[in-house]
């Protein structure tokens, strides 16, 4: 495998550290493709494994690139309080149907500091009853933070599952004040 998959494809990454850990950013020519938490060695290896396999074509450590250095500028300005939404061009082609639409709907009309149910952004897309399918998109959603999948919730209070952990998105969650700042 090249660093051009069979259409062209180049695929970029760079790791970026932040409050919750340090983030591997990946990106196509189209956009942002991929955010992955807690980017140790090991982990980000595993990652561009399996981008590389997804996407035809061997990711390739770049944080100059035009995009990649925006897309770290914007994340350090969020984790700094500077910011309070992503202008990126995504790459959506790691995610589709129900859980692209779910994603898409959650990224335009959930903003900064708020949240919304697993069940009421369900019935936004015409699936009152896929609570649980729109918990899924969550798990599945490559590109965390960025499309803000800590900003679901549970109904009753509780604050969901998350990728990234509970601890980051009690932090995220904390950063944008809709809860307190940890105590610890």
């Amino acid at each position: 495998m090249d660093s051009h998959g069979q259409d062209g494809r180049r695929v970029g990454w760079a790791v970026v550290d932040t409050d919750i850990g340090p983030l591997l950013l990946a990106a196509t020519r189209e956009g942002l493709v991929n955010v992955v938490f807690h980017a140790t060695d090991e982990v980000r290896d595993g990652a561009l494994g399996r981008l590389a396999s997804r996407l035809g074509t061997e990711p390739v450590e770049e944080p100059g690139s035009p995009l990649l250095a925006e897309a770290i500028r914007q994340v350090e300005a969020y984790f700094a309080g500077e910011r309070r939404d992503f202008d990126l061009p995504l790459d959506w082609s790691l995610v589709s149907g129900f859980h692209r639409e779910v994603l898409g709907e959650l990224a335009t009309t959930v903003p900064y500091g708020t949240v919304v149910g697993y069940g009421t952004l369900a019935g936004r897309v015409g699936r009152p009853e896929g609570a649980q399918a729109v918990g899924a998109a969550m798990g599945a959603n490559p590109l965390p933070v960025v499309v803000p999948c800590h900003r679901v919730v549970e109904r009753d209070g509780g604050i969901g599952g998350f990728g990234g952990g509970l601890e980051a998105k009690r932090r995220l969650l904390a950063l944008e004040g809709v809860l307190p700042e940890p105590l610890f």
